[in-house]
C-alpha cells in the first residue's frame, strides 16, 4: 500500500556491490503445514562507535526479529545458540557455524551513519545449506523511520518466499480516543497510531481501497449516515452516497468496484458502484435485511449477510447479483462475513447464548472452526493480507479495543488501549 507523504523520505536501493547487482531474485514457494525455517538473525554489525547508532542498530534488529517471528514462515534461533559460533564479520560467513546450529537461512545486517544524519541498513539474505547469497537490499532513512525500515527489510526477506508485504500494511479502525467517533491508523502491530479524521460526527467502518490511497466509510454528516471516500493523498472526501442509510463498504480486490449497503430504496440491499463511487447499481431485490458485503479475492463473487431465512445466514452470490446460496447452516445468527485472501475461506461471527465468537468457515470442506472462546463480544474480523492473521475488535479486556490473532486461534496480540476501539480493517 502507499504511506503518508512522510513516510516517502524512506529511500529503495538495490545494494551497490557487484555481487548483488548480478544476483537475481529466487521465490521460494512456502506451503500451509510445513514447518517454520529455521532462521538465523545475529546482532547487527554496526560501523560506528557512536552509541547513538548502535542503540538504532538494536531497534533496528528487534523489529525485523518481532515481525520475522509473527510470520509464521520462520522460527528464529534462540539467543543461547550463537554463543556457540563466532560473531558475524563484514563480507564474511563461515556457513559451516550457521549449519552447527541448524540454522537453514541467515540474515546479515550492517548498520551504518550517512551524511546528514540518517542511517544505512544493508542486508543480506544467505541460504545456508547451499552457501550462496539469495538476496541483498539497502534502505537510507531518517532516525525517526527506523520502524519503516525494517518492516520494508521483513517484507523484501518474505517477497523471497512468494508473500505479500504484510509488514508495512496498515490497519484502519474507529476511535472515540479523543471524544469523537473519528478514523485512525495504525501500523500492523499497533505501532504509530495515527487520527485521519477531524469533526464534530461520527465516522465509522472504514475499509481500505486495494492501493491503500483511499478508505470508503461511513460518516453522519448532514445527520444522515451517507457513504464517502477519504483521498490519503489530498486529505478530502467526496459523497458516494447519502440518500437513505448507507454502510459497510467493500472494495473489490482489484479495486476496481465498491459494494456496499443501503437503505436508498426504502429496504436494506447491497449495491455495487464503480471504485470512485459512480454508477451505482442494485444487485439485491427482496424483502429480507441484506448487508455486510465482501469479495472474494477473484473479484467474481461475493459473500454477505441475509435473513432470507428467518435468521442472519451467511451467503455468497456472483459479483452480478445472481446465483444466491446459503453458506452457513446451523445456529441461529452468523454476520460480519470476510472473505480471505486465499480464498478458500471465510470469516465471521456467530452468536451462540448471547456470546459472539469468530468462526472461519473452510469453503472447500464446509466445515467451521471456532477462533475466539471467551465471554466476551467479539466482532468485525478482518483479514491480513497474506492470511495467516485477523484483526478484530472485542471487549475481552473490559473496553471495547482491537486485537489481532493467528487463524489457528493463538498468538492473541492487544493493539489498542486509548479510549473505545472498533470496527478495523487490515489493508489488502
Amino acid at each position: 500500500m502507499k504511506h503518508p507523504k512522510t513516510l516517502l523520505a524512506v529511500l529503495f536501493l538495490a545494494a551497490a556491490a557487484a555481487t548483488l547487482s548480478a544476483q537475481q531474485d529466487v521465490v521460494l514457494k512456502v506451503t500451509e503445514g510445513v514447518p517454520a525455517i529455521s532462521f538465523g538473525l545475529p546482532d547487527f554489525i554496526v560501523h560506528s562507535e557512536t552509541q547513538a547508532v548502535k542503540d538504532v542498530a538494536a531497534e533496528l534488529h528487534q523489529v525485523l526479529a518481532d515481525d520475522l517471528q509473527y510470520s509464521r514462515v520462520f522460527q528464529l534461533l534462540p539467543k543461547s545458540y550463537y554463543a556457540y559460533i563466532k560473531p558475524l564479520v563484514a563480507d564474511r560467513v563461515v556457513f559451516k557455524d550457521w549449519a552447527s546450529i541448524q540454522a537453514a537461512i541467515l540474515f546479515a545486517g550492517e548498520v551504518s551513519e550517512a551524511e546528514g544524519g540518517n542511517i544505512l541498513f544493508d542486508g543480506k539474505l544467505f541460504d545456508v545449506k547451499s552457501e550462496r547469497l539469495i538476496k541483498g537490499k539497502r534502505f537510507q532513512a531518517e532516525k525517526g523511520l527506523l520502524r519503516l525500515m525494517a518492516h520494508k527489510m521483513a517484507d523484501e526477506i518474505m517477497k523471497v518466499y512468494g508473500e505479500k508485504p504484510l509488514f508495512t500494511s496498515k490497519v484502519v479502525f474507529v476511535s472515540d480516543r479523543d471524544g469523537n467517533d473519528e478514523l485512525y491508523v495504525m501500523d500492523y502491530d499497533g505501532a504509530n497510531q495515527t487520527r485521519l479524521t477531524f469533526n464534530k460526527v461520527r465516522d465509522y467502518m472504514p475499509v481500505w481501497s486495494p492501493d491503500g490511497r483511499h478508505i470508503a466509510y461511513t460518516s453522519y454528516k448532514n445527520m444522515t449516515a451517507g457513504l464517502y471516500i477519504l483521498d490519503l493523498d489530498q486529505g478530502k472526501f467526496q459523497a458516494v452516497s447519502t440518500r437513505g442509510t448507507n454502510f459497510a463498504p467493500s472494495y473489490s480486490c482489484d479495486g476496481k468496484k465498491l459494494a456496499f449497503c443501503s437503505t436508498m430504496d426504502g429496504n436494506s440491499e447491497i449495491y455495487v458502484a464503480d471504485s470512485d463511487g459512480k454508477n451505482i447499481r442494485r444487485l439485491t431485490f427482496n424483502s429480507a435485511i441484506d448487508t455486510a458485503p465482501s469479495w472474494s479475492p477473484t473479484n467474481r463473487e461475493i459473500t454477505f449477510t441475509s435473513d432470507r431465512s428467518g435468521t442472519p445466514q451467511i451467503y455468497i452470490m456472483d459479483a452480478e447479483g445472481t446465483n444466491v446460496r446459503r453458506v452457513s447452516f446451523g445456529g441461529n445468527y452468523f454476520d460480519k462475513p470476510a472473505w480471505s485472501p486465499t480464498g478458500d475461506r471465510i470469516v465471521c461471527v456467530s452468536r451462540v447464548e448471547n456470546i459472539f465468537d469468530l468462526y472461519i468457515l473452510n469453503l472447500r470442506t464446509h466445515a467451521f472452526t471456532k477462533l475466539t472462546e471467551s465471554n466476551a463480544r467479539n466482532e468485525s474480523p478482518s483479514w491480513s493480507p497474506d492470511g495467516r492473521h485477523i484483526v478484530f475488535a472485542s471487549n475481552l479486556k473490559g473496553g471495547m479495543q482491537t486485537f489481532a490473532i493467528d487463524i489457528d486461534g493463538t498468538n492473541l496480540r492487544t493493539l489498542t488501549a486509548k479510549g473505545a476501539n472498533k470496527l478495523p480493517d487490515w489493508s489488502f
